[in-house]
């Protein structure tokens, strides 16, 4: 207080300036009983300098440290946010150190993880999961192709048609067909397949329709360009065997008409 009381800086540099030259030219030089009547400067110049390590290169920061259990879904809640760590991880205990930037977990002191901090919400790094959630969580098309499988064999000629050209141009697709299972149902989504493979168009969009609408149960219209009229096959004499030609007269006609059958 000898030094802060009724002093005004005006800047930060100004107060620096100010409490160095307070601590060198002022109190550094008082005599001090528990030194043995020195001053505090002459015994920091002959004792304590040489002994001083440097400033570290960088700042230091502050940070909050604390504990978390390892969920099963490989996750600890710190704060608002969820952050991922290696599934071998789950069940123990681990201490994390959080800083405005990162977020670095630890076990027994050894750094395991470390995250980019999110105020609130959920980080997940997928290759903290078991290999063969990897595959789950990333729906590549081999996860596509197994779950169709367990779906159907609809669903599954389904997929395995839209990833036989282009996979990975049509793997959102693919996906979004399996997707369907979770909102319909399996027994609805391998239906809806069946149907629009039926109709010739088994792709997402149509799937989603039939699905929509509740139609997959109903059976598929069948497809004739004639409107399923009958086909009459009549060589050139039959065909126009009823054309009137120029030789011909009104009797005649008549009679030609009546062989025909026609009125």
């Amino acid at each position: 207080d000898s030094w802060w009381r009724g002093r005004e800086f005006v800047s930060l540099e100004h107060m620096q300036a100010e409490a160095i030259r307070w601590c060198t030219e002022v109190a550094g030089r008082r005599q001090c009983r528990p030194l043995g009547g020195a001053s505090p400067l002459s015994v920091f110049e002959a004792v304590e300098a040489a002994t001083l390590l440097p400033l570290p290169k960088t700042p230091f920061v502050l940070a909050r440290w604390s504990t978390a259990t390892v969920g099963p879904d490989i996750h600890i809640k710190v704060g608002r946010t969820l952050y991922s760590v290696p599934w071998k991880l789950i069940g123990k205990r681990v201490d994390v150190r959080s800083t405005q930037a990162f977020v670095q977990v630890f076990l027994e002191g050894d750094l395991v993880k470390t995250h980019a901090a999110l105020e609130q919400g959920k980080r997940t790094h997928h290759g903290d999961y078991p290999p063969e959630k990897i595959a789950f969580h990333m729906r590549t098309p081999a996860w596509c192709r197994t779950q169709s499988a367990q779906i159907g064999t609809a669903c599954r000629e389904v997929i395995d048609g839209l990833l036989e050209v282009n996979a990975l141009y049509r793997l959102r697709a693919a996906q979004g067909v399996i997707g369907l299972r979770k909102k319909y149902g399996e027994g609805r989504l391998e239906a809806a397949c069946a149907k629009a493979t039926a109709v010739g168009d088994p792709s997402y969009r149509t799937i989603k329709g039939i699905l929509v609408a509740g139609t997959e149960t109903e059976p598929a219209p069948e497809t004739s360009g004639d409107g399923g009229a009958a086909a009459f096959l009549h060589g050139p004499t039959r065909l126009f065997a009823t054309a009137a030609t120029p030789d011909m007269t009104n009797d005649d006609r008549d009679d030609h008409r009546h062989e025909e059958g026609v009125a």
